[in-house]
């Protein structure tokens, strides 16, 4: 019987700092953390790929990357929604007789 042994795996670190990350960005640091988790999730998942089954964590590396995009889309919409609610404030709030 030629038994090979199995292969050992390991996960990749930058799939565990995108997934910690993304995490952190929900809880701790909203942009910073975004971006870590992005920038980390494509390195780790370039990483997996490339080194032809030795790392795994991909599923990290993906939800490292979810959780990233969501939270700069949420954060962009808080900016704009600010945004909007400033200028629309500022046109009907000074000079008109709303506030009287």
């Amino acid at each position: 019987m030629n038994a090979l042994p199995p292969a050992h795996r390991t996960t990749s670190a930058m799939a565990v700092i995108s997934l910690v990350f993304g995490i952190a960005s929900w809880c701790m640091l909203p942009l910073v953390g975004a971006i870590v988790a992005i920038v980390c999730g494509h390195l780790a998942r370039g990483e997996i790929r490339r080194s032809q089954g030795q790392l795994e964590g991909d599923g990290m590396a993906v939800v490292g990357l979810v959780l990233g995009y969501v939270q700069l889309a949420f954060g962009l919409l808080i900016v704009l929604f600010a945004i909007a609610a400033l200028v629309l404030g500022l046109s009907i709030g000074f000079g008109s007789s709303f506030f009287h």
